[in-house]
């Protein structure tokens, strides 16, 4: 009788996305003997390219001038968010010609692992990705703090965990919504069952039903056998379903009635079946929003919300940002100290990548001085530069000097002019593409087709 030969060693994946070919062929080169590389051109295809891998890789190589703006960082910086929302353990490192700091550390808030100046040496590229494959992708902060808002959410969880309604946790990205799931299901009487979780942003939408329900033999090309979906492998253990506000709507329709009766068929199948685990969601999204938008049924809002947990920010935790810091760098052998003026400035800053951010600027300063005392100059650069707040407060500076002069002033016409602004950016980006542009404003297409025929927002009207 022969044996199956064993399977040889799997490379680890690598995901390098530029659109200079001549740069994606010469890594691909450079770096193909160590890992399987993937190459792609723009966020679209990166995206269109993970949801048909079953294991994203763990690596990624991303240039921040992408099209359709090829001389703006904004598509890459988006990318780095989609690419941790499909896969939160993903070490992401920039590889960008804009050599700038404010770039470089706005793509570490987002939570990319490193930024790397064109042009890169592949050799020091090279070692630079094997330290990142070595270091730990994602430790467990285990809900590191006692801020009272933290103690207030670990309350609402333990009082949360033994019923079994659905929950759904908001919050911010990297602020931890994944942990809240994980903890109401080992604090709840399913603690010894089965805990899937599946992220809806992260899957093609063709392939979200045959995921969740299942599909039997022949129901669509390449269903070459039946399989069982989440929904029926949960068994009476618990389904967390993240970026739930990115669920298609015929979707919505069909998880609303698994909610409200409990049924569900696998896809070409006419069997009913019943439907034991409890569904917990998660979304960064504004709901409520979205279905004032018509982008979200009201019906499954209701149903998902029967409790509600917000995660709260970082940026609320106060004290707790060097708890944190202290659970993260003694995961190193030779942990960094803070001088008083490095840990004040630690305090003040707002970290708005949440505790992904701080988690990888703690791994990265570990790698950098171990050992070693920082001062807040060595601290500086591993921050964001807070620009958001910044244009805050240069908007209400402005908004003083204007109302000072006195005279007339109109608010709505004010608001009306920003709108027009922000709608003709937009499409401008987009060439035009109402549908791209819908997605960058954070609004419904049909709701921007109105805001542009009137100038109104729908919302108001």
């Amino acid at each position: 009788m022969s044996h199956p030969k064993p399977a040889p060693e799997q490379k680890p994946g690598l995901l390098v996305v530029d659109d200079d070919p001549l740069i994606t062929d010469t890594l691909a080169f450079a770096l193909g003997t160590d890992y399987t590389v993937y190459t792609c051109e723009s966020r679209p295809h990166a995206i269109e390219l993970l949801r048909q891998l079953d294991v994203p890789p763990p690596l990624a190589l991303v240039d921040l001038g992408l099209p359709p703006v090829p001389h703006a960082p904004d598509e890459g910086f988006r990318l780095i968010a989609d690419l941790l929302a499909h896969s939160p353990r993903m070490k992401i490192f920039v590889l960008s010609g804009q050599n700038d700091a404010a770039n470089a550390r706005h793509a570490r808030a987002l939570g990319a692992w490193e930024f790397v100046a064109k042009p890169a040496d592949p050799a020091s590229l090279a070692r630079a990705l094997a330290r990142g494959l070595a270091l730990p992708a994602e430790p467990d902060a285990d809900f590191v703090g006692a801020s009272p808002a933290l103690a207030k959410l670990k309350s609402q969880i333990a009082q949360f965990a033994a019923a079994p309604y659905p929950v759904l946790i908001e919050g911010e990205s990297g602020s931890g919504k994944e942990l809240v799931a994980m903890r109401l299901h080992r604090l709840s009487p399913r603690a010894g069952r089965p805990y899937f979780s599946l992220n809806c942003a992260a899957i093609s939408p063709q392939l979200v039903e045959p995921t969740l329900f299942g599909y039997v033999k022949g129901a669509f090309t390449g269903a070459g056998s039946n399989k069982a979906g989440f929904f029926e492998d949960a068994a009476d253990g618990t389904l967390f379903l993240d970026e739930i506000g990115e669920l298609p709507l015929d979707m919505q329709a069909k998880l609303l009635r698994v909610l409200e009766n409990g049924e569900y068929q696998r896809v070409g199948e006419t069997q009913r079946r019943t439907a034991r685990c409890r569904v917990i969601a998660a979304t960064n999204r504004d709901l409520r929003r979205a279905v004032r938008e018509g982008a979200f049924r009201a019906d499954l809002y209701h149903r998902l919300s029967v409790f509600k947990l917000g995660v709260p920010p970082l940026r609320e935790l106060d004290h707790d940002k060097l708890l944190l810091l202290d659970h993260f760098r003694r995961l190193s052998e030779k942990p960094f100290e803070l001088d008083e003026a490095a840990a004040a400035r630690w305090l003040r800053y707002d970290f708005p990548g949440n505790v992904r951010e701080l988690r990888n600027i703690v791994i990265r300063l570990c790698a950098k001085y171990p050992g070693q005392r920082l001062s807040a100059a060595e601290l500086e650069p591993e921050l964001d530069l807070e620009i958001e707040i910044k244009d805050k407060s240069a908007i209400v500076e402005q908004a003083l000097r204007q109302l000072e002069r006195g005279g007339q002033f109109d608010l709505d016409q004010t608001l009306k002019a920003w709108e027009r602004g922000y709608i003709e950016a937009a499409l401008r980006l987009t060439r035009g593409n109402v549908s791209q542009a819908a997605k960058l404003l954070g609004i419904n297409r049909t709701t921007l087709y109105s805001r542009m025929n009137s100038g109104i927002p729908s919302e108001e009207k």
